[in-house]
């Protein structure tokens, strides 16, 4: 079973360092980028198209009748942003990701069990896979250890889980390959980088879009195995011996935060992170800390800031019908 790395958010910036992966031009050898990009690079991709469940206004979307029995057993957590600048016992607060050329050179991918999760290879996608040896590792390769590709010239998103490099190639326990200009659906129980068989790029909240004023999408978050059925809905396609009875949430499901939560005095990045969650909502898509939110790590994050989101609390959500 996959568990999220949990880090503990870390409310004054240390030594930064920024989300994701850019380059510059490099011999093609696949240690490197080949070429030049940069985060914002993917504010130009269309991460699924229109109609897909991670970009579904869920606003007006019905309410499950049992809601407030579902989020009761943690209705006064809050929110935590599992994302933030600087670093955290060594490693970036987050979930990084590379961007990649069509150019760059595809590394082999031997999917292993290790002391950490065991092998997933036969419910993976074989490589090879567009990623740079020096691209980053979430964790600085402890806990989940994900490594994320995003091709930005061919549309296609690579996913690792508990990766590590191995000479001239990737190690993995699982792996994931989805065209972001399709809404086709990985095979029912089969996992994938993300304990519920999703792609977790989509759901992270990155700084870039942030700054450029909106969100477009529903962000990922976790909540622990009591509180999350052993069942899937779509889009997720994987679900986990979790522990959850009738009044829990199966993978897939979706959480809005309520109309009428005032969030007019929090900070303006933090607002544009509200909007989105009362527009698109939460997909759960892990099992991890309760409420923890999903996003990549970057140098321009305030961890202050980003702190007033724990003033969210379940109770201030809502479960989007699922049954």
């Amino acid at each position: 079973m996959k568990y999220s790395l949990l880090f503990l958010f870390l409310l004054a910036a240390c030594s930064k360092k920024s989300a994701s992966g850019g380059g510059d031009q490099k011999p093609p050898d696949g240690s490197t980028s080949v070429c030049a990009t940069q985060p914002s690079d993917v504010d130009s991709i269309q991460i699924f198209p229109a109609d897909n469940s991670w970009n579904e206004d869920v606003s007006s979307a019905a309410v499950d009748t049992n809601s407030t029995q579902i989020l009761s057993a943690y209705a006064g957590t809050g929110l935590h942003p599992d994302f933030g600048s600087g670093l955290w016992d060594g490693a970036p607060i987050g979930i990084p990701f590379v961007v990649v050329c069509g150019s760059q050179p595809k590394l082999p991918v031997v999917y292993r069990g290790n002391s950490y999760d065991d092998n997933y290879g036969d419910e993976s996608d074989p490589g090879p896979y567009p990623i740079p040896l020096d691209a980053p590792i979430e964790g600085n390769g402890t806990g989940d250890a994900h490594v994320i590709a995003v091709d930005k010239d061919n549309g296609i998103l690579y996913e690792l889980y508990n990766a590590s490099v191995n000479g001239d190639h990737w190690e993995a326990s699982s792996g994931a390959i989805f065209h972001l200009n399709s809404d086709a659906l990985r095979p029912d129980g089969w996992t994938s980088a993300d304990a519920a068989g999703l792609p977790i790029f989509p759901g992270l909240a990155r700084y870039d879009e942030v700054a450029g004023g909106t969100i477009t999408h529903a962000l990922r978050f976790t909540l622990a195995k009591n509180h999350v059925q052993p069942a899937h809905i779509a889009p997720a396609r994987h679900d986990v011996s979790s522990t959850g009875g009738q009044y829990s949430l199966p993978f897939g499901a979706k959480i809005r935060l309520k109309a009428s939560v005032d969030i007019s005095t929090y900070p303006a990045e933090v607002q544009v992170i509200l909007k989105a969650m009362k527009k698109y909502g939460l997909i759960l898509a892990d099992i991890g800390s309760d409420m923890y939110v999903s996003g990549a790590p970057d140098e321009r994050w305030n961890n202050d800031d980003l702190s007033s989101l724990g003033k969210i609390k379940a109770s201030d959500f809502e479960v989007i019908k699922f049954q």
